[in-house]
């Protein structure tokens, strides 16, 4: 793959993401078009008459367009007055003036593109319009439809196979579609195809592409199609009633191609600017240009007349299959009732027949001659079976047309020249682009096929890159090994380069600053930044003198967002020693990050660390989801994807924990070195994979950790008591793990002494006693002694927690005695051991916040601590009690007691704290994070409520108060009181029978009392009583029951919620608590100042490096690490096929399975009743033939008997078994014929003579011989050069040996009759194979022998001088010459395509054999300059050469004793 592939590829994807995803200025549909205008009348053309000449009818032209169509100067034209009107002169090119898109109205409004051009215009404007222009992808497949132009019946089964096989072959393939674009005849037929798949399909990107090539004279209302600038849309209504001998567009077709030559009413205009489009479409290259494989064209044909045959000849003459739809009717029915037969039985009288049959009326127009020239043609499409396919309905194999049409053009290529090798990469690359799985399984893939994994790279990398993972899997299944893929960078980096339009490759776009390249190393920057900082960088990265080495190997990327150049380079980067290769990985990591599930599924089955690449793709897809934003589906779709890989390793490592615990734990903590030194627990937790860490697996490794060296199963109220007198601990009171590992392979030890002793029937003598107890004690775990039980005890994480339990609650003893006791000016002893205690404290929180074991860094370790709600209650309540103890130690008396409030406050908080003890809890653990979530809840309902309290309290504030001017009896009126109603407080101020004037000031001059009310001269309130009263209840009715009756119902949906997954939250928390206190020092506080004084002196000035949580990350060492992968794998395997197996037996896959069952066999019985009928149909017809022919023959009879002689009036007819031979099936064929039969010349006999115009006459095949009579033969004269008279009388007196050729004259040849050449076999042997010297002849398109005109006397060619080289060519000319080692092989007639009637090529083929040795240009590295492409072939029937030069071949076979 070169840079020239690559960098188109990657400027288009990387313009497309970063064009869609940035917010740049896009292109209004207005520029579009006025673009677009101006681009079509630049470089397309129309053609309109330029001269008015009467054609005999009154106001029309010779050109059919009546006389108000032409421009005044057209009219009067000053140059061409009386002139004969001549379309060549008289019609010129003009800007066209029809173009833009058609709508057709109806339900869906339909809408396609339509241009009219000038049958002048060459086809690549064409096809640039069609892809630039119309934005149209290039094409996988083209297929051509051809037939009948007027419509014809076609049989119900035989229609649905049509429109369903051409529907699903151009959906599958993204093929373009290719007709005449009428709504007449076929096609009619392939727009109702169109249509029915539009109906039935809701996807837009899924449109087919129906491309109508069509004259732009015949059609139908075209008026409405002309603006100079452009109809978008012109509308275009279908009138099949009233187009009499025009045609209208079939409303069907997605785009129309009008050809226009400056006629109306002359139809087959489009003919030849269709074959020159098929023709130029035919040699664009397929996907990657490198392959060197061409867009394949494959022509259907349905119906047809003599137009059609002219379209499959040169079709299949310019290497195009053809596919003949049997039962469509006259040509296709014609086509394909001899194509099965021997060429010698295709004669004229069975093709009178079988035009009379299919044609009926038709039949009495046709002349003899073209009747004759129609054989000629159909002989020579019998002749290329390798590109004729019959699609017969009735047999079994071909039932589905998609897989007959892709079948054609395989079996097409298989008869190609190229190699075998070449051959089968070649239709592995077709079957990819068309992304046909199941034709590759039966064509490609056989069991005959051998596939070396190399030969499968390029087809590997076509799939990923389009994505298809089908064919991707296929690969996989068939030898591709992806070692050998990835092998190098530069494959990686290829794939890169062709990412899709996705969210990563805008991000990636984004990181290389301006100017600088995107390598490997930019990727590993970003999948570091999702995964995490505390992972290595997958890739190594790029050193600038890498950069500045080859600078010519980088590719440019233009990003428009960012307007500036990145490059990626594809030179072979070396791996740091820290960086691991694991193409498995990489594959899945590509995968992952386009988040294609497909791809990702297959290529994730091929990682060696499955588990750790599940959960990483889980994080990465969680972080690109969660910086994509709304994004919409694409992160939606990640969001799913990172869910279904969390169940990938939920399920993998379930299998792994049912099959050995150990092992499974083991994968927990193992540092994967393919995954930057991660552990699944680590990737789990910060994938916030709540499930898999909530899985009992893991949680019994936590277990494990939690309780430490001591056992899981040791009772509460044991540990308790051995915490406060530790000497139980030495009395076995206290289980240690260590001490039940002791015990367990002692009893392990002592079963496999059983066995021993059962099986060899007598125990050990004393001589190996000593050695077998020294190997069990090598193998035995060491006790614990006395220190390390101590330790063991206290080091445990669940001890720590008890003992810091106890110690906060003598914290929180010591707060609240302190300030209900001992709150004095001067601080007592109690005080001071407080601070001391937060102290205490304070450092624990700073040794957690810069204890980094994990290697985060501080900026994320800090974000990571605030982040927890009881670190943020942590460092509130210390910043409080500094706050506090600020003021408190101040002189002033009223800063002392503020000083005292703020740490009553914060003893709150501290309090609050407290609950952070409960979520070790199993029990209350779960409750506290619903607590959580109703705090949350209750925060919203707040908000809500508060509206209601405000309302209503400044409302009965205002009627109540007149300007209330104090600011707390405002807020105690308006906020205060209305809240208190909530809980029952009904103030009395709003009812006038319970007020009194004790219980307010007049007017406020009480600070103790409110404001009274507005009062009348008798101190009555004045306020309107009724509408207090009234507010009140309202506000009663919707406070305190619709909101709290709200608030229940909100408490109660959120536990509901929340309830089922309490638990999983709780145990994904519980990780966090005990890894808190597993990294804890074992003194409480305030004792823990001695262990964090310890920690000081151990890191900061003795410079040691931290130690990482032994029991989270485990290193192992690389044996024990491929034995952990290869029984992962295993694992692995046996959940994929437990999930397969689940997946067969489910209820929904029955059911699929029972519908699939039920439609083939229905299809069976329809394709049966089918067969059945037709076969009776054929028997009918045959016996109706015998009864005619025995009928004649009967008549025969009689006029013999009756006339006088043994002369008939007419010729013996042919009788039944002769009718069955030539109208037989090929698959009724008795296997009997032989494998080639003997023809006459072929080339000899094409259509037209080579390197001219002249025509030949049609010779069929039974007409070759002089000796048949054949009275219509009148071939044309022709003479490349001028010949006397005397040669042009001497023509009969030459007669070509092999038959007639459809020309007289000498033709380009130098004489009449024989003209002799002279054919070297140069052969040599390659190992076991026989290699002969071969040139190509293009014309042929076949090898041929390096041959030519000889000189009289000269025993070579002068031809091979120049192209062989001097040296090679004297030395095969003095082996000729010597006679060793030469021999003549064949001596005659050549089949030539310059042959005539009266002059023909004869040639002496000879042998010239040399050994390896002997051969020194056996690599051609010493052949001289010559424009012919020399090149040596194995002598074998496989090469493609003419046949008289195969029989050569054979020949010189036979002389080496080698296989021919």
């Amino acid at each position: 793959m070169g840079d020239a592939a690559v960098e188109p590829a990657l400027v288009q994807t990387l313009a497309v993401s970063v064009v869609k995803s940035s917010r740049c200025i896009s292109l209004s549909p207005s520029f579009q078009r006025c673009s677009l205008s101006s681009w079509i009348q630049e470089n397309i053309k129309k053609k309109e008459c330029c001269y008015f000449v009467e054609d005999g009818r009154e106001g029309i032209c010779m050109c059919g367009y009546p006389k108000v169509h032409h421009t005044d100067e057209a009219i009067k034209p000053e140059e061409f007055m009386g002139e004969q009107w001549d379309q060549q002169r008289h019609v010129r090119e003009v800007p066209t003036d029809a173009f833009g898109d058609i709508n057709f109205g109806g339900i869906r409004q339909k809408t396609a593109k339509y241009i009219r051009v000038s049958s002048e215009t060459s086809a690549e404007v064409l096809y640039q319009l069609m892809t630039e222009r119309w934005k149209l992808n290039p094409p996988n497949l083209l297929i051509s439809v051809t037939g009948g132009a007027k419509n014809f019946y076609m049989k119900t089964h035989l229609k649905d196979k049509f429109r369903r096989g051409l529907i699903k072959v151009a959906q599958t393939t993204g093929a373009w579609i290719l007709t005449g674009g009428t709504h007449t005849g076929v096609m009619k037929h392939v727009g109702s195809a169109v249509r029915d798949y539009t109906l039935s399909s809701n996807s837009v990107d899924g449109q087919i592409v129906a491309i109508g090539v069509t004259t732009w004279g015949i059609i139908h209302n075209r008026h409405g199609l002309v603006h100079s600038e452009g109809r978008f849309p012109a509308h275009y209504y279908l009138d099949e009633q009233g187009q009499g001998r025009l045609s209208c567009l079939d409303v069907n077709h997605s785009h129309f191609l009008l050809v226009d030559d400056g006629t109306q009413g002359h139809y087959g205009v489009e003919i030849d600017v269709r074959g020159r489009l098929e023709k130029l479409i035919s040699e664009q290259p397929l996907g990657n240009k490198e392959s060197g494989v061409k867009i394949p064209v494959v022509c259907v044909v349905l119906d047809g007349g003599p137009g059609t045959l002219n379209t499959i000849y040169n079709s299949m003459m310019n290497s195009t299959p053809c596919v003949i739809l049997e039962g469509s009717g006259r040509l296709a029915d014609v086509i394909a009732h001899v194509a099965g037969l021997p060429l010698l039985k295709v004669t004229l009288a069975l093709i009178h027949r079988l035009l009379k049959r299919f044609f009926a009326e038709e039949y009495e127009s046709f002349s003899e001659i073209k009747i004759i020239e129609w054989t000629k043609k159909i002989q020579d499409i019998v002749r290329m079976p390798q590109l004729l396919t019959v699609f017969c309905i009735d047999e079994e194999k071909n039932s589905d047309l998609d897989v007959a049409i892709l079948q054609a053009f395989l079996k097409a290529s298989r008869s190609s020249v190229s190699v075998g090798k070449q051959k089968r990469e070649r239709q592995l690359e077709l079957a990819v682009a068309w992304n046909r799985v199941d034709i590759a399984e039966s064509e490609i893939f056989t069991e005959e096929s051998h596939w070396k994994s190399s030969d499968l790279h390029q087809a590997m990398f076509s799939a990923l890159v389009g994505h298809k993972s089908e064919f991707v899997r296929l690969l996989l299944e068939n030898g591709v090994c992806i070692r050998q893929f990835l092998h190098h960078q530069d494959t990686l980096h290829e794939l890169y380069t062709h990412l899709p339009s996705c969210l990563f490759l805008r991000k990636l776009a984004k990181r290389a600053p301006r100017g600088t390249k995107i390598a490997l190393n930019h990727v590993s920057d970003e999948v570091r930044h999702l995964l995490g900082s505390f992972t290595q960088s997958l890739y190594v990265p790029a050193s600038p003198c890498q950069r500045v080495a080859k600078p010519n190997d980088d590719i440019c990327l233009t990003v428009p967002a960012k307007g500036h150049s990145v490059e990626l380079p594809c030179f072979e980067e070396k791996r740091a020693p820290d960086t691991v290769w694991d193409p498995g990985r990489d594959l899945f990591l590509w995968s992952v990050l386009q988040n294609k599930r497909e791809l990702a599924e297959i290529t994730w089955e091929q990682c060696s660390d499955c588990m750790a690449a599940a959960l990483a793709a889980s994080k990465i897809l969680k972080k690109l989801a969660e910086e994509g934003g709304d994004n919409g589906e694409e992160t939606e779709s990640m969001r799913e994807l990172a869910k279904h890989y969390e169940k990938r390793a939920i399920g993998v490592f379930s299998e792994c924990h049912s099959n050995d615990e150990q092992r499974a734990q083991k994968l927990l903590t193992r540092v994967s070195p393919s995954w930057g030194g991660a552990t699944c627990l680590r990737l789990a937790l910060e994938a916030d994979d709540k499930s898999f860490i909530a899985h009992s697996g893991v949680q019994a490794l936590l277990t494990q950790i939690w309780y430490g060296e001591i056992a899981v199963d040791n009772p509460q109220w044991k540990l308790l008591l051995c915490m406060v007198f530790f000497p139980l601990i030495y009395t076995g009171f206290l289980a240690f793990r260590r001490d039940e590992a002791m015990r367990r392979e002692a009893e392990r030890t002592e079963e496999e002494k059983l066995v021993m002793d059962s099986v060899t029937g007598f125990c050990a003598d004393d001589r190996d006693r000593p050695q077998n107890r020294d190997q069990s004690q090598k193998s035995h775990v060491r006790p614990l002694n006395c220190w390390t039980r101590l330790m063991g005890l206290f080091t445990c994480p669940q001890v720590k927690f008890y003992w810091n339990i106890a110690s906060y609650f003598g914290f929180l003893c010591l707060f609240a005695v302190v300030l209900m006791t001992d709150f004095q000016p001067s601080p007592s002893w109690k005080e001071f051991l407080l601070y001391v205690w937060l102290i205490s404290l304070v450092c624990e929180e700073v040794r957690q916040l810069f204890n980094d074991s994990d290697g985060f860094g501080l900026q994320k370790k800090a974000k990571m601590y605030i982040k927890d709600l009881w670190n943020i209650l942590d460092v509130l309540s210390i910043m409080l009690f500094i706050i506090g103890l600020a003021c408190r130690l101040q002189a002033s008396g009223t800063v002392f007691y503020v000083g005292k409030v703020i740490l009553c406050i914060d003893f709150i908080i501290f309090c609050l704290r407290l609950m952070a003890i409960f979520t070790i809890s199993r029990t209350l653990g779960p409750k506290i994070i619903i607590v959580r979530k109703m705090m949350m809840d209750l925060f919203f309902f707040m908000f809500l409520l508060s509206i209601w309290v405000v309302a209503y309290g400044v409302a009965k504030q205002g009627i109540l108060i007149q300007n209330e001017e104090r600011l707390n009896w405002i807020f105690r009126g308006a906020v205060y009181e209305p809240y208190l109603i909530i809980f029952g407080n009904i103030p009395a101020s709003i009812d006038n029978t319970q007020f009194t004037m004790d219980s307010c000031s007049v007017n406020g001059t009480d600070p103790l009392k409110p404001k009274c009310p507005v009062l009348n001269d008798d101190n009555i309130p004045v306020f309107p009583e009724w509408l207090t009263i009234i507010m009140l209840c309202v506000y009663l009715l919707f406070a305190n029951i619709l909101l709290l009756n709200l608030l229940i119902a909100i408490f109660n949906y959120t536990f509901t919620e929340v309830q089922d997954n309490t638990d999983t939250i709780w145990k994904f928390q519980r990780y966090e608590l005990i890894k808190e206190y597993h990294s804890r020092p074992a003194l409480p506080p305030p004792f823990i100042l001695l262990s964090h004084l310890y920690l000081l002196i151990i890191h900061v000035l003795l410079r040691r490096p931290t130690d990482k949580h032994r029991h989270f990350r485990q290193e192992v060492s690389q044996a024990e690490d491929e034995e952990l992968l290869s029984w992962e794998s295993f694992m692995k395997d046996n959940y994929l096929s437990s999930l397969r197996q689940d997946k067969s037996q489910s209820v929904e896959h029955r059911i699929q399975d029972t519908v699939e069952k039920v439609e083939t066999m229905s299809e069976l019985l329809e394709r049966e009743h089918d067969r059945g009928s037709g076969a009776v149909a054929k028997r009918l017809a045959r016996l109706e033939e015998q009864v005619s022919q025995s009928t004649k023959a009967l008549q025969w009879i009689m006029d013999t008997l009756q006339s006088q002689g043994y002369k008939s009036k007419q010729e013996a007819p042919i009788m039944a078994c002769a009718v069955k031979s030539t109208e037989s099936d090929p698959s009724e064929s008795t296997g009997h014929e032989p494998e080639e039969e003997k023809t006459h010349h072929f080339y000899a006999r094409q259509h037209y003579y080579p390197d001219s115009a002249v025509k030949r006459f049609p010779v069929p095949e039974e007409k070759v011989p002089w000796e048949v009579d054949f009275p219509p033969y009148y071939p044309p004269i022709y003479n490349q050069q001028e010949t006397p008279d005397s040669e042009s009388s001497a023509l009969d007196s030459h007669r070509n040996p092999a038959g007639r050729t459809g020309i007289k004259g000498r033709g380009a040849l130098k004489g009449l009759g024989p003209n002799h050449i002279l054919d070297p076999v140069i052969t040599r042997s390659e190992g076991s194979v026989l290699e002969f010297l071969a040139v190509w002849e293009e014309t042929a398109g076949c090898w041929t022998f390096p041959g030519g005109p000889a000189q009289p006397g000269a025993p070579l060619p002068k031809r091979l001088e120049t192209a062989l080289g001097k040296k090679l060519y004297q030395k095969i000319k003095a082996k000729i010459e010597s006679g060793t080692g030469v021999k003549e092989v064949y001596k005659g007639y050549v089949d030539d395509s310059r042959n005539t009637d009266n002059a023909w090529v004869e040639t002496t083929v000879i042998t010239v054999h040399f050994d390896r040795r002997s051969l020194l240009t056996g690599d051609g590295g010493e052949m001289g300059s010559c424009s012919e492409q020399f090149q040596w072939q194995e002598v074998s029937s496989r090469t493609a050469v003419r046949p008289y030069q195969r029989e050569a071949l054979r020949l010189i076979a036979q002389l080496h004793n080698t296989n021919f």
